[in-house]
């Protein structure tokens, strides 16, 4: 007669460890695979301008990564004049962008369900641009990749750092100047 084998402590520990391994190393990919956005997905197209740092491309709603430019309604103050510095990032964006086809590379997606993504134009980093012209900032809570063309921005006086201004990021909280 054969004896029917027991599990020991021992060994369902082992048991339950070796499926909670098989899980976590193959299933786990799988569905954050499935659950996350394209990682290199590209968008091309004709873009308009929203704001300062968001483009729609046919139907896309595209977050410009790592940048966060003024709001549109945003003044900035040069001495005792008051000036729109939002209205002056969204227009410059415009015009740069105006004409020429844009491609974008999708990173990830927000909570308001944008594309988050670096876009070109002709080749050019449309999201390094604003930053070195000084028409938005590196908005180093979510990247650092544009630190050094800020920099350069601040040092030159360019854009928005040629007068007083309250970060994007503040002014949305309510902060004047």
């Amino acid at each position: 007669m054969r004896s029917i084998p027991t599990m020991n402590w021992s060994t369902a520990v082992h048991s339950r460890y070796s499926r909670m391994k098989f899980f976590a190393s193959t299933l786990l990919p799988i569905v954050a695979m499935l659950m996350a956005p394209p990682a290199f997905s590209q968008i091309v197209g004709t873009a308009r301008v929203t704001d300062g740092d968001t483009i729609i491309i046919q139907d896309h709603r595209i977050r410009l990564h790592g940048i966060d430019a003024p709001e549109s309604q945003q003044t900035c103050r040069s001495g005792t004049t008051i000036w729109h510095c939002g209205r002056s990032s969204t227009n410059a964006l415009n015009e740069r962008l105006s004409g020429y086809p844009v491609s974008c590379h999708a990173r990830a997606q927000d909570r308001y369900g944008r594309t988050i993504a670096v876009c070109t134009v002709s080749g050019e980093d449309i999201n390094a641009w604003l930053v070195s012209q000084g028409w938005a900032l590196a908005y180093r809570t979510y990247s650092l990749d544009y630190t050094a063309h800020e920099d350069l921005a601040r040092s030159q006086r360019r854009g928005i750092w040629s007068s007083e201004f309250i970060p994007p990021w503040r002014w949305r909280r309510g902060e004047r100047l």
